[in-house]
């Protein structure tokens, strides 16, 4: 539609009292046959669909005010209101409610919600009714005019008649004079009485009254007359704090005069409701609606106002970015900013969006990165304020800048850099803003919100960008914290404009000088040492515990990214030398990192943690911590019954191979019991396997054709990746006969038994109550797939045909012997389908820092 008269944004109230935008569209009154009567239709002008589909009812109470709104109550708790772009359009839907029913249009208010016992009560009166007599407007009534002010507040009906003899007679502004006379008397009881008045008047809740009150004229005075508590001892001073304390400041002069005065005016009225005026009971809390609504659009045209004058906003920007700014001017116009923004909160949706362009446009991110790097605490809180509006409004306005800004720019004064960096830097013993920054980093990195088109996806080049960009400035007080590495130590000191001592002070001795990735092989478990640095500083430990959260999230809504960077890395290792620390709730956000990277049963993840030896920390916490039933000691043990439940195959068996000894005496919950018996039960299963090669191999290429191998096949495949980088297929001789099938089987068996004894023989010994001693070997190339064994899980001897045979190796020994049957089973198919399964789980990249 083009008649901009009828142009209207929808509103509603919230639970907060607080004016929700429901859209811009075009009202119409007409009748609907659904609701048996005239009815309020609103069409949303962006596609047409029906934002508000409200009849007339003749006993509803509409309010005009303002000259372009309607105001009205649907049901108890539900208010609505429609804004009107021209003030014709609202005259003309407001003779159209008047008409249905039967009231004047001159009236502000067609009837006001009674009760039925007001109902019955009135119902016989005349709509013409008498308004309510008021008394003369004399010093000596003033007690009488309060005791009618007070009395009327509990019926709707007198609240609309008093204050429609109130409107007609002049009656506030002989209040106020009267005030003015009290005041120079220092006549301290009829102060008291005109305080009872204003604020009674106050909560009549009336639109044409407030205009009236708020004036230039009035304001001072209204306020003067709710200085007068009778409840105070001495009355207060917010006359004082208004005119001399609180001070208008212009960043740039205000040329336009109504501009002026509608600040003045939104500043005087916002201080009355939050300042002067006591919390609102339950009774009363409807009664100031109106004042909230007078507030809220107030704010609507000064935002408005400010943002059609293209040349304020550009003076504004250009002093801000302009590098001879002094200091304290550029705090005031980032405070301006600030307010600003927070006021455009209160445009509808499409004004906002165009409100935040205009700011994109003429530059505020540049502007934001200038001032976050500021020394000024105040400055910096401002900026990130400001920025976190533009993350709301926008994330992928932000994340576009940020990838363009790449491309000029160095790493380090990236945007995103300079906002992890401001979270890292935070002196706040809280870390107050820090947890602020890292709300918005989520935002920034949150799938969730990312644009997909068909000519770009926003989630892959922004992802990509931000681990290449951003993802080492992010860890690098984790992987500092966590490391020996005295060079590295430097590097990150340099590396930062900020000074870093509490973060990468260490609190513990190292006699150790051997990198990160590498452990001690004579760690005990159950031991108290630690051969790791492990923060102390309450500071630090928070800090780090943020950083773990978002790594957290990346790892449950990010895949190959972070998989990628934790192996790179060796990250999870890092993390886990957390354990030790002496704060648990760190500790504990290092436990809650492995258990989203368990959660996800991605196997690439399980072989990593198998060939790090990673539960080893885990278990070490749970055994230090002892007989205490605490958080730390629910989280370990739900991670592992997590396993159990999820029978997660490779991490059982790695759990109960290398750990089952140190964990069996736990018996106040059947979860490593749990997983023994599974362990054994898989075990058993392979055995049974193993006994009926001959018909397997028979079948093979039947078993082969079909698209999904049994359970129990897939495990053998899995665990047969315990060694990467090692031949899993031994060199077997085809000119062997067949017949040699049962010589090569039993001495397989032979060197299975013979590896079983040995295992009962190397298990771990009891060192000291609670503590077993284990000899692992966790170095960076564990993680890559090299050797890495325990005494528990060490190489057997090579076989009689060279092969290296293992005690979850089933399948090797199985393919081994598959070769010698040639006359049997010779599918050319089977062998390139058992060559591909065999061998590619070799093709994956290798796992390493």
């Amino acid at each position: 539609m083009s008649d901009t008269r009828r142009r209207v944004k929808v509103y509603t109230l919230n639970e907060d009292r607080q004016w929700d935008d429901r859209g811009t569209g075009h009202v119409s009154s007409t009748y609907v046959e659904e609701l048996k009567g005239m009815s309020l239709l609103v069409r949303a002008e962006s596609d047409g669909s029906l934002l508000l589909e409200s009849k007339i009812n003749p006993n509803t109470a509409y309010q005009k005010q303002q000259d372009t709104l309607i105001v009205w109550s649907e049901a108890e708790n539900y208010d609505l209101a429609l804004s009107f772009q021209e003030k014709a359009g609202c005259d003309e839907i407001w003779e159209k409610i008047c008409q249905v029913q039967g009231k004047d249009p001159s009236v502000e208010v067609t009837q006001d919600l009674i009760d039925e016992s007001e109902e019955e009560r009135f119902e016989e009166m005349p709509e013409t009714s008498h308004l309510i007599d008021l008394p003369t407007c004399e010093l000596n009534k003033l007690e009488e005019i309060a005791d009618l002010v007070t009395s009327v507040l509990s019926s709707p009906i007198r609240r609309e008649k008093l204050a429609l003899a109130l409107e007609n007679e002049g009656y506030i502004k002989k209040l106020l004079q009267l005030f003015q006379a009290c005041e120079t008397l220092e006549n301290t009881e009829g102060l008291h009485h005109l305080y009872e008045i204003i604020r009674g008047i106050l909560f009549l809740n009336k639109a044409t009254l407030f205009e009236v009150m708020f004036s230039d004229e009035c304001i001072m005075d209204v306020v003067g007359c709710l200085e007068y508590d009778p409840a105070l001892a001495q009355p207060k001073r917010h006359r004082e704090f208004l005119t001399k304390t609180a001070k208008f400041k212009e960043v740039i002069p205000i040329t336009d005069s109504e501009l002026r005065q509608k600040i003045h005016q939104t500043y005087r009225v916002q201080y009355i409701q939050d300042i002067i005026l006591p919390t609102p009971s339950v009774f009363e809390e409807n009664f100031l609606s109106t004042l909230t609504s007078f507030i809220f659009f107030n704010k609507v045209e000064i935002v408005s106002m400010l943002q059609e004058d293209e040349k304020f906003l550009s003076e504004v920007f250009a002093q801000l970015t302009d590098e001879a700014t002094d200091d304290d001017k550029r705090r005031e116009l980032v405070n301006f900013f600030k307010e600003f923004c927070a006021f455009s909160q209160t445009l509808q949706p499409q004004n906002r969006d165009a409100f935040f362009k205009t700011l994109a446009k003429l530059g505020i991110l540049p502007a934001l990165e200038i001032v976050m790097g500021m020394d000024d605490l105040q400055v910096r809180s401002a900026a990130t304020d400001i920025f976190s509006y533009l993350v709301e409004f926008s994330p992928s306005m932000v994340r576009e800048f940020v990838m363009q800004e790449a491309q000029q720019s160095d790493d380090d004064i990236l945007l995103i850099n300079v906002v992890i960096e401001q979270m890292i830097c935070d002196t706040d013993p809280e870390l107050g803003g820090a947890v602020q920054l890292m709300g918005l980093l989520r935002t920034l990195i949150d799938p969730e919100n990312m644009l997909a088109t068909t000519n770009k996806t926003e989630k892959s080049e922004f992802l990509n960008f931000f681990y290449n960009h951003c993802m080492h400035v992010l860890t690098a007080p984790l992987l500092t914290n966590t490391s020996e590495d005295k060079c590295e130590k430097d590097f990150f000191l340099k590396h930062y404009r900020y000074s870093w001592s509490f973060v990468c002070t260490p609190s513990h001795s190292h006699s150790h000088s051997t990198p990160s990735s590498s452990i001690s092989q004579d760690n005990i478990v159950g031991s108290n040492k630690s051969n790791t640095i492990c923060p102390d500083n309450y500071q630090t430990a928070q800090l780090l515990a943020l950083i773990l959260e978002l790594l957290t999230f990346c790892v449950e809504h990010h895949t190959y990214h972070i998989k990628n960077y934790i192996m790179n890395k060796d990250l999870l290792r890092r993390v886990l030398v957390l354990m030790n620390s002496k704060h648990t709730f760190l500790a504990l956000c290092a436990l809650r990192f492995m258990r989203r990277i368990i959660g996800l049963k991605d196997e690439f993840y399980n072989r990593y943690i198998t060939k790090g030896n990673l539960f080893e920390p885990v278990i070490n916490a749970l055994l230090d911590n002892g007989t205490r039933y605490n958080l730390l000691n629910s989280a370990v043990i739900e991670l592992f019954e997590f396993i159990r439940v999820e029978d997660i195959k490779s991490l059982t068996a790695h759990i109960v191979e290398n750990f089952y000894k140190a964990l069996e005496s736990i018996e106040y919950v059947q979860t490593f019991k749990g997983l023994k018996t599974k362990y054994e039960q898989e075990k058993d299963r392979q055995n049974q396997k193993l006994n009926s090669v001959p018909s397997i191999l028979r079948s093979n290429r039947f078993r082969r054709d079909a698209k999904a191998l049994e359970e129990d096949e897939e495990m053998w495949f899995n665990e047969d990746e315990e060694e990467e980088g090692k031949a899993v297929v031994a060199p077997v001789e085809k000119s062997k006969p067949e017949d040699d099938f049962p010589d090569n089987y039993e001495k397989f068996m032979e060197t299975k038994k013979a590896k079983e004894s040995e295992d009962k023989e190397n298990l771990p010994k009891r060192t000291s109550p609670g503590g077993f001693k284990f000899t692992f070997s966790h170095s960076a190339s564990a993680a890559n797939g090299t050797n890495s064994k325990s005494v528990v899980a060490q190489t057997p001897p090579a076989t009689s045909n060279g092969s290296s045979s293992k005690t979850t190796n089933l399948p090797t020994s199985v393919t081994a012997t598959k070769g010698s049957l040639v006359g049997l089973v010779d599918y050319p198919d089977d062998e390139e389908e058992d060559e591909e399964e065999e061998t590619s789980p070799r093709k994956r990249p290798r796992l390493g820092s």
